[in-house]
């Protein structure tokens, strides 16, 4: 007989709960009682999920056939949000023919070319910023990383459309803003429509008016078959299959908002909690000042993205907080062995990001924020695995890594910052992602003039 790992014994709706609420608490009590496999019950929503923070077998999950996963449907918690026609949702062939549809305007020349653009668009927000004045980290970084996915993935620049998809995109993130507001994400009985004045009509009102808006788009940037643009839309428009065929209107749409959902707030989370662990720990804003100084006066981004220190301040900060806490979801077609364990048939299996990131075999004192840690060692695809792993590994990770270092490096190179209060600034639940708590600030306490200093590494380089 096949016995799932033990788990918490509270009732299915009330472990739903908790999760909603309070996931990291939920993880790690669940962690501590039962080790690297604990099996999780939520009712109809995860009736055997089973979280994984055991590397080795991480490494089997990620190396096995993705023909033995059914992920696609392991998803469709967020169809409501994607759409029908994301990556997502796709498991076999047709996943394939997406992600090497996708795949190439997030590599090599083509990403190198959005470095001058991120950097203006940082320098854009970030000159709003007075001196002595507070201001909230997080709409801010959610402004930068707005404005990146507009221009740089959508492809829109000012305008009329440009100012309304700004407006409706971050109105819409806001209303999943705690785990309250997100428990519309998990429960059905409240995606009701009682008008626009529920949480939910609202919801489906403001993605109407970001679906017309987007497909106004699509349908001009095909009129216009314009070749010589470089953003990914009009990358997207133009890739081909094996059987030449295009991405259909539908696809297109889907993708974008896939995009957005994984790379706007992802993102600004990651550009908040970057922030705060530089100012927390005044030596890591030292070092790392010493390192960007090297530079010059107007380093070019593809040197900046290079640098070490920086690389791995970005890298400890999606450590310690990752985004997204645990992979998406595999749910087993067929039975597997992993460890100690025989996995049935329609098992979810979930890798957790955020316990194997925390634990302390890999990674000592794991509430410590220590970015040298990744400059002593470097850990392997199922140790620090931020965005995921095997054929589901995130496809913008590259751009998304390489936004987060340019954003950092233009800031803290302008900028004296402080943090305005000496507190902790604490975890939760934003939507589907983790993000810090609500009411963050800082505030500049003077203007940085780059100069240049002779170059002196702060570390080797991995």
């Amino acid at each position: 007989m096949i016995k799932l790992p033990d788990g918490p014994k509270t009732p299915p709706w009330l472990q739903l709960l908790q999760w909603i609420a309070d996931p990291l608490g939920y993880m790690e009590t669940s962690f501590q009682r039962y080790g690297d496999f604990f099996t999780a019950r939520w009712g109809n929503l995860y009736p055997k999920a089973v979280f994984i923070s055991n590397p080795q077998a991480i490494q089997e999950i990620f190396t096995a056939d993705p023909k033995l996963f059914d992920s696609g449907r392991g998803n469709g918690l967020g169809k409501v949000v994607v759409g029908e026609h994301s990556i997502l949702l796709f498991d076999g062939s047709s996943h394939q023919r997406r992600r090497r549809l996708l795949t190439p305007p997030f590599h090599g020349e083509r990403m190198q070319a959005y470095g001058d653009l991120i950097c203006t668009l940082a320098k854009q927000v970030s000159s709003q910023w007075t001196i002595g004045k507070p201001f909230s980290v997080r709409k801010s970084m959610q402004e930068i990383s707005l404005r990146v996915i507009l221009q740089a993935v959508f492809g829109l620049n000012e305008g009329p459309r440009y100012e309304e998809l700004r407006q409706l995109l971050a109105e819409m993130m806001d209303m999943t803003v705690s785990p309250l507001r997100a428990s519309m994400l998990f429960f059905k009985f409240l995606q009701k429509d009682l008008g626009a004045w529920s949480p939910w009509g609202s919801f489906r009102r403001r993605q109407q008016q970001i679906d017309r808006l987007l497909y106004a788009e699509i349908q001009d940037r095909r009129r216009q078959n314009d070749l010589e643009r470089s953003d990914i839309l009009s990358l997207m428009i133009s890739a081909r299959d094996e059987q030449d065929q295009q991405m259909t209107d539908e696809e297109l749409h889907d993708e974008l908002i896939t995009l957005l959902l994984a790379g706007h707030e992802t993102t600004a989370s990651s550009l908040c909690w970057a922030l705060y662990w530089i100012h927390y720990q005044p030596q890591v804003r030292d070092k790392l000042l010493q390192e960007l100084n090297s530079l010059g006066a107007d380093p070019d981004p593809t040197d900046i993205v290079r640098l070490p220190y920086l690389t791995a301040v970005c890298q400890e900060t999606l450590r310690i907080y990752p985004p997204l806490f645990l992979t998406w979801p595999r749910i087993l077609k067929a039975p597997l062995k992993l460890g100690d364990y025989h996995f049935d048939t329609d098992t979810i299996l979930l890798p957790c990001i955020y316990l194997t990131h925390q634990r302390e075999d890999l990674y000592p004192e794991p509430k410590q924020f220590k970015p040298e840690r990744f400059l002593k060692r470097q850990y392997s695809p199922f140790e620090f695995f931020v965005f995921g792993g095997s054929n589901r590994r995130c496809v913008g990770a590259a751009l998304a890594m390489f936004e987060m270092k340019l954003v950092v490096a233009t800031i803290v190179s302008n900028y004296q910052l402080a943090l305005t209060d000496s507190q902790p600034v604490k975890p939760q639940r934003r939507g589907f992602f983790l993000a810090p708590a609500a009411g963050f600030k800082m505030m500049i306490t003077g203007r940085r003039v780059r100069q240049e200093q002779p170059s002196q590494p702060v570390g080797s380089s991995i």
